[in-house]
C-alpha cells in the first residue's frame, strides 16, 4: 500500500469524543464525491473507509446507504433515497435549497471537533506523498467557497496552506514538512507523523554526508591540481637547467615535491630537514613556478 494509504487506515483508527465524531462525520461527508439533496455519493479503493461512511450515514439516518463495488475494484456508497439525503443535510444544518456548499461552524463545537473534521476531509478528498519522494499533502475541493472555508479554518489552528486550480478542482496542500508533521498530529496520524521525522532526518544525515564527501572531493582535487602545476615547474626547471641550479632551500623542496606528488602542502612544510611554515612553503612553491615561467619565456624567445 501507498504511505497516503497507511495514514487513512491509522486515521480510520482513531476514537472519537462524541462532538468529535459528529465533525469527523461532516467533513467526511460534506468533502466526499457530492453531498446534496441531488446526490450523495462517496468512492474509495478502501472497504473501511466506505463502511465508516456508511456508518455515519447511519448514524444520522438510522439507515444505511447503498454500496456496491465497481469495475475498477472501488468501493462506492450511494444514499438513493431523497429523503434519507435530505434527513442527512438535516443532520449537518444543511438544506436542500442552499445555492453555495459552505462549512456550517455549528457543527465545530470546540477546536478538538475542528481536528477531527478536517482529519474527515482528508479520510474524504486528502492525499499524500510518499516523504521519501518529497513533502507534499494536499485536499481536492471542487467548490471554491468551500475551499475558502476550508482554508480559512486551517488558518485559524495556525496551518499555513497554499491553494492552486487543477483541473477544475480547488487544491489546499502544503509542502513545508514541519507544516505537514504538525497537520498530521493534529488529525490523529501520530505513527505517520513521527515516519516522516524520521525520513526527514535520515534525509538530513544523507545530505550532510554527501557535502562533506563532495567538499573532500573538491579539496582532494584542488590539491591534485595544485601538485601538479608544482610538479609540472620543478620538471621544467630540471630538464633546461637541473636542480642542482636551484638554491639549496629550493633544491631540497623541490624534490620533496617529486618524491612525494601526494603529499599536501602541510606534509610538505614539516617534511623539511627544517620544518618551515605552510605560508613559506607556499612561497618557495610560488618560486619555482616563476623560474619555470621564466625558463618557458626565454625558450620561446630563443626559437
Amino acid at each position: 500500500m501507498s504511505f497516503s494509504s497507511d495514514v487513512k487506515l491509522e486515521l480510520i483508527e482513531q476514537k472519537n469524543e462524541p462532538c468529535c465524531q459528529k465533525a469527523e462525520a461532516y467533513g467526511l461527508l460534506l468533502f466526499s464525491r457530492s453531498f446534496s439533496a441531488n446526490s450523495i455519493e462517496f468512492l474509495s479503493e478502501q472497504e473501511s473507509l466506505v463502511q465508516k461512511y456508511n456508518d455515519y450515514v447511519v448514524m444520522a439516518t438510522g439507515k444505511p446507504a447503498e454500496i456496491k463495488k465497481t469495475p475498477a475494484g472501488n468501493h462506492k456508497l450511494i444514499v438513493r433515497n431523497k429523503e434519507q439525503r435530505l434527513k442527512l443535510l438535516s443532520y449537518f444544518g444543511h438544506d436542500a435549497n442552499e445555492v453555495s456548499l459552505r462549512i456550517n461552524l455549528a457543527n465545530l463545537s470546540d477546536e478538538c471537533c475542528s481536528r477531527a473534521f478536517i482529519r474527515g476531509a482528508f479520510l474524504s478528498c486528502g492525499t499524500i506523498t510518499d516523504p521519501e519522494k518529497e513533502y507534499h499533502l494536499e485536499f481536492t475541493i471542487p467548490y471554491k467557497n468551500l475551499t475558502k472555508d476550508f482554508v480559512r479554518l486551517c488558518e485559524e489552528l495556525g496551518f499555513s496552506p497554499k491553494t492552486t486550480i487543477r483541473q477544475n478542482n480547488h487544491i489546499v496542500y502544503f509542502k513545508d514538512s514541519t507544516n505537514i508533521e504538525d497537520l498530521l498530529t493534529a488529525m490523529g496520524a501520530t505513527n505517520a507523523s513521527l515516519s516522516l521525522m524520521g525520513i526527514k532526518m535520515y534525509k538530513s544525515v544523507i545530505n550532510n554526508t554527501n557535502r562533506r564527501v563532495n567538499f573532500d572531493k573538491a579539496n582532494i582535487k584542488r590539491s591534485t591540481d595544485s601538485a601538479m602545476i608544482y610538479i609540472d615547474a620543478i620538471r621544467t626547471i630540471e630538464k633546461a637547467k637541473g636542480l642542482n641550479s636551484l638554491p639549496s632551500d629550493l633544491k631540497e623542496l623541490a624534490m620533496l615535491r617529486l618524491e612525494n606528488p601526494d603529499m599536501s602542502q602541510k606534509e610538505l612544510a614539516a617534511s623539511l630537514s627544517v620544518p618551515i611554515s605552510l605560508s613559506a612553503v607556499n612561497r618557495r612553491l610560488k618560486k619555482l613556478v616563476e623560474i619555470a615561467d621564466s625558463i618557458r619565456t626565454s625558450s620561446v624567445k630563443n626559437r
